[in-house]
């Protein structure tokens, strides 16, 4: 196939184009080298540095540039986890957004159907979140724009499927076996199931909740426990840890008041994946935050509440760095790492590109870390 190479407006761009120039900007080295295989972060480069057009070859060698697209986000599945999948469709190429969007929307439809009265089909739900939860485990680098798939609309669905999800991560890189990581994924999914026994008003409620709303809301849990409390699907101490999963170390939680011990580690991983997942998404009532400012908040301001362990752990799927990492800052300048603290590994000195300029992120509280490229 004959390639050319075309300006094109960023705006246009399209993941698995190939940039046919360096790139600079008043900067000794290129910031993005010819030949790259552009992906979405790219596009947030470009557009950082006020970019508006570059070079870049029409064709992908031998594929049009809707093959490509697809090439670059594929995801593996194992044999088992393709035929859940597929359910006897021949195959096909599958994207994990793609996946993760159809795995909410046949979550929603059983979400709506429990405030109908219908009782939780525990291997339903198993064949509708296997798929992407298996998906997820092998192919681990798209954890960090997990909260970008999410909407405020079906918030709940997006909710329950993502906090599946990363208590499914969070389990594996602790060591669980794997059929228990992926029991701990299944109970993330239905932890949240009996909010379809909530008043829908309040669920949908843009404003605060009052004390007694609240109550109302707290009371999700038992909801849920009760919803799956007879399925044989479901572990004993996955029902405890969905029980649990508002628990708190300093006893601060409910539905019991637990502290400590009392709580199963099962039911801290689920915790951890709840709270950071909605403190991280968009919601009427506020803006979706950074998952480095919510895994700070969790670590600081939280402290106490949840186990640290599992915020490490979660800490170093989601936002570990290195030196030489590149970051994007509140600010939106691009930054890259040159110095990490011990104690504040959030909160690193960076080096703006394109200038000399220094920032310790630890002393400049202001500041914080947006995404990693």
């Amino acid at each position: 196939m004959i390639t050319l190479n075309i300006y094109k407006e960023v705006s246009e761009l399209r993941p698995g184009s190939f940039l046919k120039e360096d790139i600079y900007m008043n900067t000794k080295n290129p910031i993005m080298v010819k030949d790259t295989k552009l992906t979405l972060e790219h596009f947030d480069v470009l557009r950082s540095f006020g970019i508006s057009r570059v070079l870049i070859e029409s064709k992908t060698q031998g594929q049009s540039e809707e093959e490509s697209v697809d090439k670059v986000t594929e995801i593996k599945l194992t044999p088992e986890v393709e035929k859940l999948v597929n359910q006897s469709s021949p195959p096909k190429s599958r994207t994990l957004e793609s996946l993760y969007d159809e795995t909410v929307e046949s979550y929603q439809k059983e979400f709506l159907s429990y405030r109908s009265g219908k009782k939780v089909d525990v291997a339903t739900i198993r064949s509708i979140a296997l798929p992407v939860i298996q998906a997820f485990l092998e192919n681990k680098e798209y954890v960090r724009r997990l909260n970008e798939f999410s909407t405020i609309h079906n918030y709940l669905a997006h909710h329950s499927i993502s906090v599946g999800i990363l208590a499914a991560l969070i389990s594996e890189q602790m060591g669980y076996p794997k059929g228990q990581v992926l029991q701990i994924g299944i109970a993330g999914v239905l932890a949240d199931s009996g909010m379809s026994k909530i008043d829908s008003k309040i669920i949908d409620k843009v404003a605060f909740l009052t004390s007694e709303e609240m109550n109302e809301v707290k009371k999700h849990v038992i909801h849920s426990f009760q919803m799956i409390q007879d399925s044989s699907l479901v572990r004993q101490e996955m029902k405890v840890a969905i029980l649990q999963h508002h628990e708190r170390f300093d006893g601060s939680g409910y539905p019991r008041g637990l502290k400590g011990q009392d709580i199963s580690e099962i039911s801290q991983i689920l915790s951890v994946a709840d709270v950071y997942h909605a403190m991280a998404s968009e919601r009427p009532y506020r803006q979706k935050e950074s998952s480095f400012k919510v895994i700070e908040l969790m670590r600081e301001e939280e402290f106490g509440k949840f186990d640290m362990k599992v915020i490490e752990v979660l800490h170093n799927l989601i936002n570990k760095l290195s030196i030489g990492t590149k970051v994007k800052l509140t600010t939106d300048e691009i930054a890259e790492v040159i110095y990490l603290h011990r104690d504040v590994p959030l909160r690193p000195i960076v080096k703006v590109l394109g200038s000399d300029a220094q920032i310790d992120l630890s002393a400049n509280r202001k500041i914080t870390i947006k995404k990693i490229f």
